[in-house]
C-alpha cells in the first residue's frame, strides 16, 4: 500500500512539474542583532580555541564574533583600495522609523551600507561580506538545544536546493545608478555569481532575477536517476553582496539599505519520500565533510580574531572623563 501512494505522489509531481517549488528566506537582516555579548547569539562562533593558554576568559570572550550586522565587512577591490575609500566604506545596523507595506515594519532593522568608490573614471566593485564564510553545517555551542548541523539555516544558507528558480531582494535606493548583484556558493564550494539590478530608484524595491534556463515543463526536462544521500544533499550559501559602479558614474559616496534575501527553488529530493531514516544522523558524512572545512576557517580567522584583540590592547584608549572628581 505504501508503495502504491509512493508511486502515485511520484505521478503528481512528474504531472504538475512546480508542485514541490519551495521559497524560502536565505537571510533576514532583521533577526541579526545583538542579544548576547554584543553579538548575535544564534550565529555566534568561537574563534579563541585558536588563541592558546595564556589568555584570560575575557579576552578570549572577545574573540568570538557572529554574523551581527556591523561585523560584516565591505572589500573593495585592489585598484579603489585607499586608506580613505577604506575608512569610509562599512555597514550599521539600521532601523526602521515607519510601517511599509509588504518591505519592514517599524522598528525593523536593515543593513545600512555605505561605500566610498574611488573618484577615478574607472570601473569598481564594493563586496560586502559576513565576517566568516558562512558553514552550511555547524552546530552551534551557545544553544541550550542546538540542531545538530543547522546553525545557520535561515542565516545564509538554504539546504536542498534543486534547480534555482528566481532570487528576490527587498532593497531600499536613493537614486544611485550602481548596480547589485549576490554571490552564492554551493555545498561543492562552487561560487555563482547573479547581476539582480540598477538601484537608480527613490524607496522600496523587490529586485529579482528570475533563472533564464529554468524549465517549467517536466516533460521538457532532463530526467536522470542519480545516487541519493550524500550526494544530493545540495546547498546554497551566500558568500557575499556586491555593488558594481560604471567608469562613467560618478564616484565617491553610495547609501543603500537590505532587509533580506529569499529564494525560489525546486527541491533536490522529496522529504515525503525519504523521511523513513535520518541519514545524516546516522552517518555524519556531510558533517564531517563540513568540520574539515570549518577546521581550518577556524584557524584562519581565529588568527585574525587574535591579531585584531591584540591590536585594539595597544591603541590609545580615552580617558573616561566622566569619572574624574569634580573641582572644588
Amino acid at each position: 500500500m505504501k508503495r502504491f501512494f509512493t508511486l502515485m505522489f511520484l505521478a503528481v509531481f512528474f504531472l504538475t512539474g512546480s508542485l514541490f517549488a519551495e521559497e524560502a528566506v536565505m537571510i533576514n537582516f532583521s533577526d541579526l542583532v545583538d542579544d548576547y555579548q554584543g553579538q548575535n547569539k544564534a550565529t555566534l562562533m568561537d574563534f579563541s580555541t585558536v588563541a592558546g593558554t595564556r589568555y584570560t576568559d575575557e579576552e578570549k570572550a572577545a574573540m568570538q564574533t557572529s554574523l551581527y550586522i556591523p561585523n560584516w565587512e565591505v572589500n573593495l577591490t585592489s585598484s579603489s583600495q585607499t586608506v580613505v575609500n577604506n575608512s569610509l566604506s562599512y555597514v550599521l545596523s539600521v532601523p526602521v522609523n515607519n510601517d511599509v507595506n509588504n518591505f519592514a515594519s517599524a522598528g525593523d532593522q536593515l543593513m545600512g551600507m555605505r561605500v566610498h568608490f574611488p573618484e577615478g573614471s574607472f570601473n569598481s566593485y564594493a563586496m560586502i561580506r559576513p565576517p566568516f564564510s558562512i558553514p552550511a553545517y555547524a552546530t552551534s555551542s551557545v544553544d541550550e538545544n542546538p540542531v545538530k548541523g543547522d546553525q545557520f539555516s535561515g542565516f545564509g544558507v538554504v539546504k536542498n536546493v534543486g534547480v534555482l528558480k528566481s532570487v528576490k531582494v527587498r532593497v531600499y535606493g536613493m537614486n544611485f545608478p550602481m548596480g547589485m548583484g549576490l554571490v552564492f556558493r554551493d555545498e561543492n564550494e562552487n561560487s555563482k555569481s547573479i547581476f539582480l539590478s540598477y538601484l537608480n530608484f527613490d524607496g522600496w524595491r523587490e529586485l529579482e532575477w528570475t533563472n533564464p534556463n529554468y524549465i517549467s515543463e517536466v516533460r521538457n526536462r532532463e530526467i536522470r536517476q542519480i545516487p541519493l544521500y550524500p550526494r544530493s544533499a545540495p546547498s546554497m550559501t551566500l558568500e557575499s553582496i556586491y555593488i558594481y559602479r560604471d567608469a562613467m558614474q560618478e564616484g565617491g559616496d553610495f547609501i543603500s539599505y537590505i532587509k533580506d534575501i529569499t529564494l525560489v527553488y525546486d527541491q533536490a529530493i522529496l522529504d515525503e519520500l525519504n523521511s523513513d531514516i535520518d541519514h545524516e544522523a546516522t552517518w555524519n558524512i556531510l558533517s564531517e565533510r563540513e568540520e574539515s572545512r570549518r577546521n581550518a576557517e577556524l584557524k584562519r580567522l581565529g588568527n585574525i580574531q587574535v591579531l585584531r584583540y591584540l591590536e585594539s590592547q595597544k591603541m590609545h584608549q580615552e580617558e573616561d572623563v566622566s569619572a574624574e572628581p569634580a573641582a572644588e
